[in-house]
């Protein structure tokens, strides 16, 4: 695999896994859902946490979807830089 490609690709996974640890810490706080901010993080991480929640049980109050989401992300990190090498 290109190595600048490997790069690109993870840069992206890493903005990924920001954005969605930011999400996870956002809903700890009152913020307004039209808080333009809090929407694009939405945006962003809805795609990724909604089919995750679907397959998921219930877990009360607590959202283990964002969690999944990371360590999927976290091993595709892997797999690219395993591949690159």
């Amino acid at each position: 695999m290109n190595p600048t490609i490997a790069a690109l690709f993870n840069a992206f996974l890493y903005i990924l896994i920001i954005a969605m640890v930011a999400r996870a810490l956002l809903s700890w706080f009152p913020i307004s859902r039209n808080n333009p901010f809090i929407r694009l993080v939405h945006q962003i991480t809805d795609p990724l946490v909604e089919p995750v929640r679907r397959v998921m049980p219930r877990t009360g109050m607590i959202d283990l979807s964002p969690m999944v989401v990371v360590v999927v992300l976290w091993l595709m990190i892997l797999v690219v830089n395993r591949v690159s090498d």
